[in-house]
């Protein structure tokens, strides 16, 4: 069997990430989310194990010191990290996988994964991300601040990546996310093992 295909998915806070992921994985089942591991309080409706393996300070340390991440970043004052053994025993049994991790996470991964192929979705506008933060409510003046300047600071980074998805309606983005996907399943290299069987008779 060969293994399955890393897609590294970025976006600045804002930009309606976790919601087309959320209906990509939702219709496509050969596809696996990685669930990452944080210092942050869960929020209301999220699972321990299934939004996030949610960890103390001390644990997730530990799990630095036993060098169990893929990745791993403070962010906003609490940590995020992808393990490792995770990502590749999903990898291992065929099934595609992705990462929901920001661009320096992207980075690290990349690095480890050279065949991994990342996403950057994107905002129509600077204008309309600061509407969609303001529209959550959940969040300070001061602290959109904050998340406006690293959003900014987060795309231009965009260029490190294999592809631009700009989410301004979201079933054109979604369409957009599940064609990058069915594309990268046809490459002419992991068709060749998939289709062994067939090509083989070609020779």
């Amino acid at each position: 069997m060969d293994d399955g295909i890393l897609f590294i998915v970025s976006a600045p806070s804002g930009a309606g990430k976790t919601s087309l992921l959320k209906t990509l994985l939702a219709r496509d089942p050969a596809l696996s989310l990685s669930v990452s591991c944080t210092t942050r309080q869960a929020r209301a409706g999220e699972r321990n194990g299934v939004h996030y393996h949610f960890l103390d300070r001390d644990q997730f340390h530990n799990e630095i010191a036993q060098n169990a991440f893929l990745e791993h970043a403070e962010v906003f004052g609490n940590f995020y990290g992808t393990r490792e053994a995770d990502v590749r025993a999903h990898l291992e049994s065929g099934r595609d996988v992705v990462l929901e991790i920001d661009w320096q996470g992207a980075r690290q991964v990349g690095e480890r994964f050279s065949d991994s192929v990342g996403i950057f979705i994107l905002p129509p506008s600077i204008a309309e991300l600061e509407q969609r933060l303001l529209g959550r409510a959940t969040d300070s003046e001061s602290v959109i601040a904050q998340r406006m300047t690293q959003a900014r600071n987060e795309m231009t980074h965009y260029g490190e990546y294999d592809y631009l998805v700009v989410n301004d309606r979201f079933e054109t983005a979604l369409d957009a996310l599940s064609a990058i996907v069915m594309a990268e399943r046809q490459r002419l290299g992991r068709q060749r093992l998939r289709l062994a069987h067939l090509l083989n008779q070609l020779d």
